[in-house]
């Protein structure tokens, strides 16, 4: 897939339609989703393993001590991010899942907690902005995505990792924790997924590169279409198009 010249039309697929989760997934999610983020399982602890390579690529940037890089994370969950970036002094989140960083210890480093993105103010604030398996559960990308290259400074970046949704590989993967979600709980686990993941992971790389006028790509596997992960560090933020585009949303809301 090419990403030369990136096209207003992807903004059309958004704002994704998330359905109803039955009611014998919602009796197991949150248990479930905390045994997922804390690799409690087998798979679930292969998978984290795994996962690190998400966590020390949106890190690779302020490794070596300690940095005065403002930073904000989308998504934090259970604030497992922190312990790849130790020396990260101004730390500000967004977590609408407050039960997942409840009571951490981590919490002490954290600055800010917002709700939504729509609660911080629109102008230039953050020297970073990352994210971490995230983006692929946002119904409303364009909308973060356009509202963080308005709080991002000019020579910032956003950094974000993801599953590489919607390949053969990622697939492929989900099969190994499919197969312990249904001996866990005699569910069909592709269910759980189409629920969480709305997003593909073109899909993201395309609404970065829109909001973005620089964005480099790395993949955990040989390329987009055969890797489990993909990492985007985006710089330079389109405000003429982040701003158009929110100022169209606005009226349309309204």
């Amino acid at each position: 897939m090419s990403y030369s010249k990136p096209s207003a039309d992807i903004l059309d697929k958004f704002p994704k339609i998330r359905a109803d989760l039955p009611p014998a997934y919602q009796a197991v999610y949150e248990s479930h989703y905390k045994k997922n983020r804390g690799g409690e399982t087998q798979a679930t602890s292969l998978s984290s393993k795994m996962e690190r390579w998400l966590h020390r690529k949106v890190a690779e940037d302020v490794q070596g001590g300690t940095s005065d890089l403002c930073t904000l994370e989308i998504g934090a969950g259970t604030l497992n991010q922190l312990a790849f970036e130790p020396g990260i002094r101004t730390y500000d989140i967004i977590e609408p899942f407050t039960a997942l960083f409840e009571g951490s210890p981590l919490l002490k480093r954290v600055r800010h907690v917002y709700r939504d993105i729509s609660d911080l103010t629109a102008e230039p604030t953050y020297d970073r902005i990352t994210s971490v398996a995230t983006f692929e559960h946002i119904m409303d990308l364009p909308f973060v995505v356009a509202r963080a290259a308005l709080l991002l400074k000019d020579e910032g970046s956003l950094r974000t990792s993801i599953p590489n949704e919607g390949t053969i590989l990622w697939k492929l993967g989900t099969m190994v924790t499919g197969y312990e979600y249904k001996r866990l709980y005699g569910l069909d686990y592709q269910v759980l997924m189409r629920y969480e993941h709305v997003n593909t992971a073109d899909e993201i790389e395309e609404v970065l590169r829109y909001f973005f006028q620089k964005a480099s790509t790395s993949v955990y596997g040989l390329s987009r279409g055969l890797a489990f992960y993909r990492f985007i560090a985006c710089a330079q933020p389109h405000r003429e198009r982040a701003r158009e585009y929110l100022a169209k949303r606005t009226s349309s809301v309204g």
